[in-house]
């Protein structure tokens, strides 16, 4: 991904007022998976003139201009990532509700295998697991 959050908005023709490029910026920087309350504290702190309104607005224009992704993960926040990070899949820790990303070759063999199998050629996927840490000794 070489292109930041702004310039693919720019790109898609999006007006970028100074309160959107914030939230992009927010966005870009983020590391997580942040739902709205979290995007508005973190832009909020930038620029103390960001209305909850204005984050919903965004992130919604955002979506459907396929800059982010709508993460749900059960615990009824929707949450949002770059739509053009590189490919991984999510283990949700159910007690904590962090969210782990991660990267399997044999799991992403093993899903074009059942594909295959089943006469079909994968174009894509969302693998979401959801657990409670194992006791530790």
């Amino acid at each position: 991904m070489s292109d930041t959050i702004i310039a693919r908005c720019e790109a898609k023709g999006l007006r970028m007022t100074g309160q959107r490029r914030t939230i992009a910026q927010v966005l870009q920087q983020s590391d997580d998976h942040p739902d709205v309350e979290e995007l508005y504290a973190r832009a909020s702190d930038v620029d103390a003139g960001i209305s909850i309104a204005t984050v919903y607005r965004t992130v919604k224009l955002f979506e459907e201009a396929g800059i982010l992704e709508r993460l749900e993960f059960g615990d009824g926040r929707a949450r949002y990532e770059d739509a053009e990070r590189d490919h991984h899949d999510h283990l949700i820790d159910m007690q904590s509700g962090e969210v782990i990303e991660f990267v399997d070759p044999e799991i992403e063999a093993l899903q074009e295998k059942i594909a295959a199998k089943l006469g079909y050629r994968l174009k894509g996927h969302r693998l979401e697991l959801y657990g409670v840490p194992l006791e530790q000794d």
